[in-house]
């Protein structure tokens, strides 16, 4: 039976790939997007890492940005959730970094809203937490 933190365990979730047919204009979306740093880049692969010193710095994964030479073309099987303090807001600074708000079949009334970064990759930006859910 396995349950909880096993101490002995050795495997870290280093990244996540994405896709992209221009690593640089990917990243560059992300980076500031997430407020985040550049540690490598070349033109066929970009890393982002959090702020040096900050809170995810060495806990969050980093993310990967390669070049591949399709375009997307179906939903992707994998995206980030993001959870701002002010959705309104946050949809619209990243519809000003260059997201596009787009359909992979949700309704109206979701609490989401769904976005496509530059390479058209989704990207949901939930409601802010409430008081009550930040307590808890």
């Amino acid at each position: 039976m396995v349950s909880g933190w096993v101490g002995a365990m050795t495997l870290r979730w280093q990244n996540i790939s994405v896709d992209s047919t221009d690593p640089v204009r990917a990243a560059t979306f992300w980076e500031q997007a997430l407020g985040w740093r550049r540690t490598h880049e070349d033109p066929d692969e970009v890393v982002l890492e959090p702020p040096a010193g900050s809170p995810e710095d060495g806990v969050s994964p980093d993310i990967l940005f390669l070049r591949v030479t399709e375009e997307k073309t179906v939903k992707n099987r994998l995206h980030l959730d993001l959870r701002p303090d002010d959705q309104a807001a946050e949809v619209a600074r990243l519809e000003g970094l260059g997201a596009r708000r787009t359909s992979i079949g949700q309704t109206a009334d979701v609490s989401w809203v769904v976005l496509a970064d530059p390479d058209g990759n989704e990207l949901c930006v939930l409601r802010a937490l409430t008081a009550a859910e930040l307590a808890q």
